[in-house]
């Protein structure tokens, strides 16, 4: 199993980018985040992007996931849902046999940090329940908070939104509830490792970034995990892709 997640700012700017990407990797899974278009508005040819069973989860020019499934995979359509906590069409879901995939994208908390903190919550609880019902769990996505502070560049560390104590600890108990860090357990000494840039001074080609793009996986899946890689030339989105590769 290859699964990839991908913010990418905006789906209707970065739909050749997007359907380059998906040509040439054909991962079995895509998360997409900040997909920025209600359904509706998808491009006729990512809408029912060829050989996936896909869901768009969006509201217009804010937010929206996306969850895309190859067919040979699963053979089945599968049924797409949204937990209670979904609010801005932050995530949605879908069971591949006895493992649920999740694209998330969790609030910047910079207009309403409350509101992060409730949705990291709500993520914890969550990500305890399905895996006490017998399944495992991957969750992929934009997380907004870089996990320590070996996930930030040494020129962008400060006290701000991304690195707070509290949603660091917050995040880290969503993924003490039985999940691992894929890309981190695969590297653990890279402290280069970063899937956002800001937008200016040429942070991108200098790899001053932080690292707030994840794919989480339940212990189990965990143990199988033999790739987790960052693809920071792909794209003109602010984030890069992430694509795990599950034995």
């Amino acid at each position: 199993m290859r699964i990839a997640t991908w913010n990418v700012n905006g789906i209707r700017a970065r739909q050749a980018q997007f359907s380059e990407w998906v040509e040439r990797e054909r991962p079995d899974v895509i998360c997409l985040q900040e997909i920025k278009a209600a359904p509706a508005q998808v491009p006729a040819h990512l809408s029912d992007l060829p050989g996936y069973w896909n869901y768009w989860h969006g509201a217009g020019g804010y937010s929206g996931v996306s969850l895309h499934i190859r067919q040979d995979y699963c053979g089945e359509p599968p049924q797409f849902e949204h937990p209670a906590f979904d609010f801005e069409t932050r995530i949605v879901q879908a069971a591949i046999g006895r493992v649920i995939v999740a694209s998330v994208y969790v609030p910047n908390g910079g207009k309403d940090f409350a509101a992060k903190l409730n949705f990291l919550q709500a993520l914890k609880q969550y990500g305890a329940q399905i895996q006490a019902a017998g399944f495992d769990l991957i969750l992929c996505g934009d997380m907004n908070v870089a996990r320590t502070v070996q996930d930030v560049h040494p020129q962008e560390r400060r006290l701000v939104i991304g690195q707070r104590p509290d949603e660091r600890r917050l995040f880290e108990d969503v993924i003490n509830q039985g999940l691992v860090d894929v890309g981190r357990a695969l590297d653990p000494d890279n402290d280069n490792l970063f899937t956002w840039w800001a937008p200016w001074r040429q942070m991108r080609q200098r790899n001053i970034g932080w690292r707030i793009d994840y794919i989480l996986a339940s212990a189990a899946m965990a143990q199988r995990a033999s790739a987790c890689s960052v693809f920071p030339q792909v794209g003109t989105s602010d984030h890069a892709p992430v694509l795990a590769t599950f034995d």
